[in-house]
């Protein structure tokens, strides 16, 4: 039964090819044409040419036709062919995976195919002549709307990095040729004048773990493992006021453009808000069921955003205390949070190594991160562009919102960063662990400046750490919250030049992008 289906099927396939071949040689009047051997020889030719135009251009074989025509003719695509003087015998090869017969109808064997399949040398050659991918992007993107066309089954063929494929033509024949494409490389990075310490402040007890400036730009607050939060005034340096409360570090501050509150959060699991008019605590805030590392508050709506040990991080409504979502999804503490107006609204870093883009009103994770190797202590928002950074171990990454695609990394600051900021200006700050600081332009990835400053006298060498830092308003001044139980205020250095500290670049090759 299966050996009939198949030889019906065989004979139907093969009528068909007739009736095409018929009705290719019948004329106007329905009268056939004698089929003698010129005629179907130039017939070929132009169906050959009209058909396979595309792939003339390949590299000859041994197997050939004969076609006759005017010379520098275009087939129905518009793709110029080389020229064919009367009764020349041109060489050409159609490459492709399958043999076909010489014209419809005939019979497909050993003796009237003619494509064999190609040889190893002629795939090879065939790689070659092809243009390169990047080369008809380029020419896709400059050629006008309606201009392309692009040959069925064409597919983009990559060339090894740094080299491109160049096809030249000469007189009637192309050779081929590989040209070192040149290597990118990093742009001149712009001047930043360098930072300079200038006030150390003294006053707490313990380490100081956290740093923020209110938006008035008087004043500044910290928060430190001795269990304090204490206010000082910006401009002289000096202590306003000390808050007690918590019963454990203090992990994180942070003071709002909205009302005259202040938030903080500790190891104690607790989120206190305090009401600035009388400096007592008004709110609390609970849900987290371990220590809570990080806080930060929505730009435009009264919403307040927590992230704790618990693997968790928690959405408040500031007025009525209630947790709105409890952002559920990482593996490990929950060390870093940021919040912007844009989406995507909410950003974390965890000891799970991965970075977390949430969608605020569904309470659900848009965007998961993998590419850090080690725990993300640190992130921090660019304040003009759509962009943010991530601080690890391994290495400073800088991502575009709002699907978190790769920029470029920051390589050489190798310690546990714990804190980042950067400025309107492209200054990027990361402080470490191990006490050092580097700045960074934004744009470019260059380091230009590195800071390891003296612990403060009486205090044991190992405790030189930066656990916070933040510019001010008026980011002039740069403060840094350090684990010798001081605070450190840098400023721009005014008799610094291009001259004086010029800028060491080179233009190296960019490494290409590591994850």
């Amino acid at each position: 039964m299966v050996e009939e289906v198949q030889k019906h099927s065989v004979h139907t396939l093969v009528f068909r090819s007739l009736k095409r071949t018929h009705d290719m040689f019948v004329a106007d009047n329905g009268k056939p044409v004698p089929l003698d051997e010129e005629s179907h020889k130039r017939k070929m030719a132009i169906k050959l040419r009209n058909e396979y135009g595309p792939v003339l251009h390949m590299p000859t074989s041994k197997e050939n036709f004969k076609e006759k025509g005017p010379q520098n003719a275009s087939d129905s695509y518009g793709h110029k062919q080389y020229p064919a003087n009367q009764g020349q015998e041109v060489e050409y090869l159609v490459t492709g995976t399958h043999p076909y017969p010489p014209g419809p109808g005939v019979a497909l064997t050993a003796d009237t195919k003619i494509q064999r399949m190609p040889s190893e040398s002629a795939a090879q050659s065939l790689a070659v002549a092809l243009p390169s991918s990047q080369a008809r992007v380029d020419a896709n993107r400059s050629a006008p709307a309606g201009s392309e066309y692009r040959h069925p089954g064409a597919s983009d063929r990559s060339q090894p990095a740094g080299m491109t494929s160049a096809v030249m033509e000469v007189g009637n024949a192309k050779n081929s040729a590989l040209m070192a494409k040149k290597a990118p490389t990093m742009p001149k990075p712009q001047w930043h004048p360098p930072w300079k310490l200038y006030r150390v402040i003294s006053g707490h007890l313990g380490w100081v773990r956290c740093i923020a400036v209110e938006p008035g730009n008087q004043w500044f607050v910290t928060g430190s493992a001795d269990r304090t939060i204490k206010i000082w005034d910006l401009a002289s340096g000096k202590l306003k006021l000390s808050l007690t409360g918590h019963i454990s570090t203090v992990r994180g501050v942070i003071v709002s453009s909205r009302s005259p509150y202040l938030f903080s959060c500790g190891e104690d699991k607790q989120v206190k808000c305090w009401d600035l008019e009388y400096n007592k605590v008004i709110r609390h805030y609970h849900g987290h069921l371990s220590a809570v590392y990080g806080l930060d508050l929505h730009p435009t709506i009264d919403v307040l955003v927590t992230c704790s040990r618990d693997s968790t991080a928690r959405i408040w409504d500031v007025r009525t205390k209630a947790s709105v979502h409890t952002l559920s999804g990482h593996t490990n503490a929950v060390a870093t949070v940021r919040c912007q107006a844009a989406e995507p609204q909410i950003i974390t870093g965890s000891h799970d190594t991965t970075i977390r883009l949430w969608d605020l009103v569904a309470g659900k994770t848009r965007v998961t991160l993998t590419n850090h190797k080690k725990s993300v202590r640190a992130v921090v928002l660019h304040p003009r562009h759509y962009t943010f950074a991530s601080g690890s171990p391994d290495n400073i990454k800088q991502w575009k919102f709002p699907d978190g695609s790769f920029i470029q990394n920051l390589s050489g600051h190798n310690a546990i960063i714990n804190t980042l900021t950067v400025n309107s200006d492209g200054v990027l700050v990361s402080g470490a662990d191990n006490g050092t600081m580097h700045l960074w332009d934004w744009r470019t990835g260059y380091n230009f400046q590195r800071v390891h400053a003296a612990v403060q006298p009486g205090s044991l060498d190992s405790e030189s750490g930066i656990f916070a830092c933040a510019f001010d308003q008026s980011e002039s001044r740069l403060l840094t919250a350090e684990a010798d139980k001081t605070i450190k205020v840098y400023r721009e250095d005014d008799t610094a030049t291009e001259e004086t500290h010029p800028v060491s670049w080179k233009p190296e090759i960019i490494k290409r992008k590591r994850f």
